[in-house]
């Protein structure tokens, strides 16, 4: 096989796995390091591409030391050097790149960016979403009745912010309060807070965990969650040493879809209580519902929705 040949199927590899990440498909269709680097024929990631915890990482490790078999880096320093594929490239985390380290990784400026940098500090750009009675709910990521939602990215951060519905619902914000970088917090608990006017209302947490980042654009741009929930406008990002005990309460895919057609059901009968049937294209639920009817009252929207 050519050079040529080499390189163009491992951009296609790239492309593959860029594809799966950001279109929010479940986990297990994401090659492991491993499988990726030739020295397993069929392995799924089923950790969140956080290799640091993986126990299938670990054990694989301990077997190439004692030379039971290839390590994942010495089978990708085998290839032709045009065709080393940086492993955050491999994983999604980084557009494509040849590794100039030789899989070095400990050595690396770039591997120390994306890990501390890079990694824990941009929302999700492309993602799938379905329409739930013109509420917007994405595929891959996890939600809490309280109307807040999870997502794991891969390197195992837990990014957290609000859903669609909360925003439709309370309208835009005029500020939040947010907890600082090591705070931790508590499943079901109010976490932070969140501001409109002269109204306040408590936001709980969807997982337990430690606060490694907050998302400084929503400070100075508190509008950014209510334009681009799922994305730019996520909260703060968490580590929880057991990601799958984290998200395990709460609820995904058809789940959480049919959690929020409930949720609009329920909108609509307060609505209704006050303005008479809707209309049937959704009349006042297209957004900033508390302001366009302050007499469904600010207290009962929070206690209804958010669970505080």
């Amino acid at each position: 096989m050519t050079e040529t040949m080499t390189t163009q199927s491992s951009k296609q590899d790239y492309a593959k796995t860029q594809t799966l990440w950001k279109a929010g498909k479940d986990k297990t269709s994401r090659p492991c390091i491993w499988m990726q680097a030739g020295v397993v024929s069929k392995k799924n990631c089923t950790n969140y591409y956080d290799c640091t915890s993986c126990k299938y990482d670990t054990a694989m490790g301990k077997q190439a030391a004692a030379g039971k078999h290839v390590s994942w880096q010495d089978a990708l320093r085998n290839r032709d050097s045009k065709d080393r594929t940086c492993r955050h490239a491999l994983t999604g985390r980084a557009d494509y790149r040849t590794c100039p380290m030789n899989y070095n990784c400990y050595k690396c400026d770039f591997d120390q960016l994306v890990e501390d940098t890079l990694s824990p500090g941009s929302g999700h750009s492309v993602l799938e979403m379905k329409d739930v009675k013109g509420f917007k709910i994405p595929n891959g990521y996890f939600f809490h009745s309280g109307h807040t939602w999870s997502c794991v990215d891969s390197g195992g951060f837990i990014r957290v912010g609000m859903d669609d519905f909360a925003f439709k619902v309370l309208g835009g914000p005029d500020g939040f309060d947010l907890p600082l970088t090591g705070q931790e917090l508590n499943q079901d608990k109010a976490g932070w807070g969140i501001k409109r006017d002269q109204n306040l209302a408590d936001i709980l947490s969807p997982v337990n965990g430690v606060i490694t980042n907050v998302n400084q654009k929503v400070a100075t741009s508190p509008d950014l969650p209510e334009k681009t929930p799922y994305q730019d406008g996520w909260l703060f990002t968490v580590h929880n040493s057991d990601i799958k005990g984290a998200v395990k309460k709460l609820m995904a895919d058809d789940e959480s879809e049919n959690w929020l057609g409930g949720e609009v059901e329920t909108l609509e009968g307060l609505i209704e209580d006050i303005t008479g049937p809707l209309s049937a294209d959704g009349g006042l639920l297209a957004r900033d519902v508390y302001g366009n009817l302050p007499t469904l009252g600010w207290n009962n929207l929070t206690n209804t929705f958010l669970r505080t």
